[in-house]
Protein backbone atom coordinates (compact mmCIF):
# COMPACT_ATOMS: atom_id res chain seq x y z
CA UNK A 1 0.00 0.00 0.00
CA UNK A 2 1.25 3.74 -0.99
CA UNK A 3 0.71 5.58 2.26
CA UNK A 4 0.93 9.01 0.21
CA UNK A 5 -2.11 7.21 -1.73
CA UNK A 6 -5.35 8.93 -1.09
CA UNK A 7 -7.34 6.51 -3.94
CA UNK A 8 -5.62 3.02 -4.88
CA UNK A 9 -8.24 0.95 -7.26
CA UNK A 10 -6.82 -2.73 -7.59
CA UNK A 11 -8.18 -4.92 -10.40
CA UNK A 12 -11.74 -3.20 -9.85
CA UNK A 13 -14.31 -4.95 -12.48
CA UNK A 14 -18.01 -4.37 -12.82
CA UNK A 15 -20.71 -6.29 -14.42
CA UNK A 16 -24.48 -6.73 -14.48
CA UNK A 17 -26.51 -8.95 -15.66
CA UNK A 18 -28.49 -8.74 -18.50
CA UNK A 19 -30.29 -10.57 -21.49
CA UNK A 20 -27.29 -11.93 -22.99
CA UNK A 21 -25.75 -13.02 -19.60
CA UNK A 22 -23.38 -10.58 -18.09
CA UNK A 23 -22.56 -6.93 -19.28
CA UNK A 24 -19.19 -5.49 -17.98
CA UNK A 25 -18.78 -1.52 -17.53
CA UNK A 26 -15.25 -1.32 -16.32
CA UNK A 27 -12.83 -4.19 -16.46
CA UNK A 28 -9.40 -4.88 -14.52
CA UNK A 29 -8.41 -1.48 -13.64
CA UNK A 30 -5.76 -0.45 -11.54
CA UNK A 31 -4.40 3.07 -10.74
CA UNK A 32 -3.40 5.08 -7.17
CA UNK A 33 -3.49 8.54 -6.86
CA UNK A 34 -1.31 11.07 -4.64
CA UNK A 35 -3.23 12.87 -2.19
CA UNK A 36 -3.50 16.81 -3.62
CA UNK A 37 -3.19 15.52 -6.82
CA UNK A 38 -5.89 16.36 -9.94
CA UNK A 39 -7.03 13.38 -12.39
CA UNK A 40 -8.99 13.49 -15.17
CA UNK A 41 -10.94 10.20 -16.17
CA UNK A 42 -11.55 10.59 -19.87
CA UNK A 43 -13.42 8.49 -22.59
CA UNK A 44 -16.55 9.01 -24.49
CA UNK A 45 -19.90 8.22 -23.59
CA UNK A 46 -20.51 4.33 -22.33
CA UNK A 47 -17.18 3.71 -21.65
CA UNK A 48 -17.41 3.61 -17.83
CA UNK A 49 -16.40 6.72 -16.90
CA UNK A 50 -19.65 7.49 -14.46
CA UNK A 51 -19.49 3.40 -12.80
CA UNK A 52 -15.68 4.14 -12.40
CA UNK A 53 -16.39 7.59 -10.26
CA UNK A 54 -19.33 6.00 -8.10
CA UNK A 55 -16.88 2.67 -7.24
CA UNK A 56 -14.03 4.86 -6.69
CA UNK A 57 -16.30 6.87 -3.84
CA UNK A 58 -18.10 4.19 -2.45
CA UNK A 59 -21.48 4.49 -3.64
CA UNK A 60 -21.61 1.56 -5.64
CA UNK A 61 -19.41 -2.15 -5.02
CA UNK A 62 -17.44 -3.82 -7.59
CA UNK A 63 -17.80 -7.33 -8.89
CA UNK A 64 -14.32 -7.85 -8.59
CA UNK A 65 -11.49 -5.67 -6.71
CA UNK A 66 -10.79 -3.37 -4.13
CA UNK A 67 -11.41 0.57 -3.50
CA UNK A 68 -9.19 1.95 -0.77
CA UNK A 69 -9.76 5.65 0.08
CA UNK A 70 -7.41 7.28 2.52
CA UNK A 71 -5.99 3.66 3.45
CA UNK A 72 -9.69 2.18 4.45
CA UNK A 73 -11.14 -0.73 2.17
CA UNK A 74 -14.66 0.33 1.26
CA UNK A 75 -15.66 -2.81 0.37
CA UNK A 76 -15.09 -4.05 4.17
CA UNK A 77 -17.55 -1.74 5.13
CA UNK A 78 -21.38 -2.00 4.84
CA UNK A 79 -23.75 0.93 3.50
CA UNK A 80 -23.46 3.16 6.70
CA UNK A 81 -20.06 2.77 6.80
CA UNK A 82 -19.55 3.55 3.60
CA UNK A 83 -21.47 6.61 3.73
CA UNK A 84 -19.72 7.62 6.94
CA UNK A 85 -16.35 7.96 4.90
CA UNK A 86 -18.16 9.96 2.19
CA UNK A 87 -19.46 11.93 4.45
CA UNK A 88 -15.84 12.50 6.12
CA UNK A 89 -13.76 12.76 3.33
CA UNK A 90 -15.47 12.89 -0.19
CA UNK A 91 -17.15 16.00 -2.00
CA UNK A 92 -19.14 15.54 -5.26
CA UNK A 93 -20.32 17.87 -8.14
CA UNK A 94 -22.79 16.18 -10.46
CA UNK A 95 -23.39 17.80 -13.74
CA UNK A 96 -27.61 18.26 -13.29
CA UNK A 97 -26.64 20.14 -9.81
CA UNK A 98 -28.81 18.43 -7.15
CA UNK A 99 -29.55 21.01 -5.27
CA UNK A 100 -32.69 21.25 -2.79
CA UNK A 101 -34.90 23.37 -4.71
CA UNK A 102 -37.08 24.78 -1.19
CA UNK A 103 -33.77 25.73 0.14
CA UNK A 104 -31.69 29.30 -0.35
CA UNK A 105 -28.09 29.27 -2.14
CA UNK A 106 -26.41 29.91 1.19
CA UNK A 107 -28.58 27.37 2.76
CA UNK A 108 -27.92 24.60 -0.07
CA UNK A 109 -24.02 25.00 1.05
CA UNK A 110 -25.12 25.08 4.50
CA UNK A 111 -26.20 21.51 4.84
CA UNK A 112 -23.72 19.48 4.95
CA UNK A 113 -21.42 20.96 7.06
CA UNK A 114 -24.66 20.98 9.50
CA UNK A 115 -25.02 17.75 9.19
CA UNK A 116 -22.05 17.05 10.84
CA UNK A 117 -22.57 19.55 14.01
CA UNK A 118 -19.58 21.96 12.52
CA UNK A 119 -19.11 25.63 13.79
CA UNK A 120 -19.20 28.66 12.08
CA UNK A 121 -21.03 27.43 9.41
CA UNK A 122 -23.16 30.40 8.12
CA UNK A 123 -19.75 32.36 7.66
CA UNK A 124 -17.94 29.44 6.23
CA UNK A 125 -20.95 29.48 3.75
CA UNK A 126 -21.47 32.45 3.06
CA UNK A 127 -17.02 33.00 2.30
CA UNK A 128 -17.49 30.26 -0.44
CA UNK A 129 -20.25 31.26 -1.90
CA UNK A 130 -18.51 34.70 -2.46
CA UNK A 131 -15.39 32.76 -3.37
CA UNK A 132 -17.51 31.48 -6.53
CA UNK A 133 -18.62 35.11 -7.20
CA UNK A 134 -22.11 34.91 -5.79
CA UNK A 135 -21.59 36.68 -2.93
CA UNK A 136 -24.80 38.78 -4.00
CA UNK A 137 -27.30 35.69 -4.28
CA UNK A 138 -26.80 34.05 -1.15
CA UNK A 139 -31.05 34.27 -0.53
CA UNK A 140 -31.59 33.32 -4.21
CA UNK A 141 -33.47 30.02 -4.83
CA UNK A 142 -32.06 27.79 -7.34
CA UNK A 143 -35.28 28.20 -9.70
CA UNK A 144 -34.23 31.88 -9.84
CA UNK A 145 -30.26 31.15 -10.44
CA UNK A 146 -28.93 30.23 -13.77
CA UNK A 147 -27.27 26.50 -14.69
CA UNK A 148 -23.71 28.14 -14.55
CA UNK A 149 -24.74 29.93 -11.18
CA UNK A 150 -26.04 26.22 -9.50
CA UNK A 151 -23.51 24.50 -10.29
CA UNK A 152 -20.99 27.36 -8.48
CA UNK A 153 -23.75 26.56 -5.65
CA UNK A 154 -23.03 23.11 -5.57
CA UNK A 155 -19.01 23.43 -6.29
CA UNK A 156 -19.27 25.59 -2.90
CA UNK A 157 -21.11 22.98 -1.41
CA UNK A 158 -19.09 20.33 -2.09
CA UNK A 159 -16.11 22.03 -0.64
CA UNK A 160 -18.07 23.32 3.10
CA UNK A 161 -16.63 19.88 4.62
CA UNK A 162 -13.47 20.18 3.34
CA UNK A 163 -13.35 17.04 1.62
CA UNK A 164 -9.88 15.19 1.22
CA UNK A 165 -11.26 13.92 -2.26
CA UNK A 166 -13.70 16.17 -4.17
CA UNK A 167 -15.34 13.87 -7.53
CA UNK A 168 -16.81 15.94 -10.31
CA UNK A 169 -18.62 13.74 -13.04
CA UNK A 170 -19.28 16.07 -16.39
CA UNK A 171 -19.47 19.32 -14.02
CA UNK A 172 -20.02 21.09 -17.38
CA UNK A 173 -22.27 18.70 -18.96
CA UNK A 174 -25.45 21.17 -18.70
CA UNK A 175 -23.63 24.60 -19.49
CA UNK A 176 -22.77 26.45 -22.13
CA UNK A 177 -19.11 26.96 -22.78
CA UNK A 178 -18.50 30.31 -21.36
CA UNK A 179 -20.36 29.04 -18.54
CA UNK A 180 -18.58 25.55 -18.14
CA UNK A 181 -14.97 28.16 -18.17
CA UNK A 182 -15.72 29.49 -15.29
CA UNK A 183 -17.28 26.90 -13.47
CA UNK A 184 -13.89 24.82 -14.40
CA UNK A 185 -11.60 27.73 -13.48
CA UNK A 186 -14.06 28.05 -9.78
CA UNK A 187 -12.84 24.24 -9.04
CA UNK A 188 -9.42 24.68 -9.68
CA UNK A 189 -8.96 27.43 -7.87
CA UNK A 190 -10.88 26.08 -4.74
CA UNK A 191 -9.40 22.82 -5.61
CA UNK A 192 -5.94 24.32 -5.34
CA UNK A 193 -6.65 26.52 -2.38
CA UNK A 194 -7.52 23.24 -0.16
CA UNK A 195 -5.21 20.86 -1.17
CA UNK A 196 -8.00 18.59 -2.44
CA UNK A 197 -7.09 15.59 -4.52
CA UNK A 198 -9.59 16.17 -7.57
CA UNK A 199 -11.02 13.22 -9.72
CA UNK A 200 -12.82 14.67 -12.92
CA UNK A 201 -14.79 12.69 -15.57
CA UNK A 202 -15.21 14.09 -18.60
CA UNK A 203 -15.85 13.71 -22.35
CA UNK A 204 -13.66 16.92 -23.26
CA UNK A 205 -10.23 16.10 -24.18
CA UNK A 206 -9.29 19.82 -23.38
CA UNK A 207 -10.65 19.87 -20.06
CA UNK A 208 -8.87 16.62 -19.35
CA UNK A 209 -5.36 18.15 -19.72
CA UNK A 210 -5.93 20.82 -17.05
CA UNK A 211 -5.22 17.78 -14.77
CA UNK A 212 -2.06 16.38 -13.63
CA UNK A 213 -2.82 12.85 -14.94
CA UNK A 214 -5.55 11.70 -17.31
CA UNK A 215 -6.96 7.82 -17.21
CA UNK A 216 -8.71 6.79 -20.41
CA UNK A 217 -11.54 4.36 -20.56
CA UNK A 218 -12.96 2.57 -24.28
CA UNK A 219 -15.05 0.06 -23.65
CA UNK A 220 -14.65 -0.23 -19.84
CA UNK A 221 -11.00 -0.78 -20.43
CA UNK A 222 -8.35 1.23 -19.19
CA UNK A 223 -5.65 2.27 -22.56
CA UNK A 224 -3.00 4.77 -21.83
CA UNK A 225 -3.16 5.00 -18.10
CA UNK A 226 -0.52 8.15 -18.09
Amino acid sequence: MNSNAILEVQQLSKSYPNGAGTLTVVKDINFSLAAGSTCAILGPSGSGKTTLLGLCAGLDQPSVGAVRLNGIHLGALNEDGRARIRNQLVGFVFQNFQLIPTLTALENVMVPLELRGGNHVRDAAVSLLQRVGLGERLAHYPVQLSGGEQQRVALARAFINRPKILFADEPTGNLDAETGQLVIESIFALNADAGTTLVLVTHDTELAKRAQRIIRLKGGLMVNGG
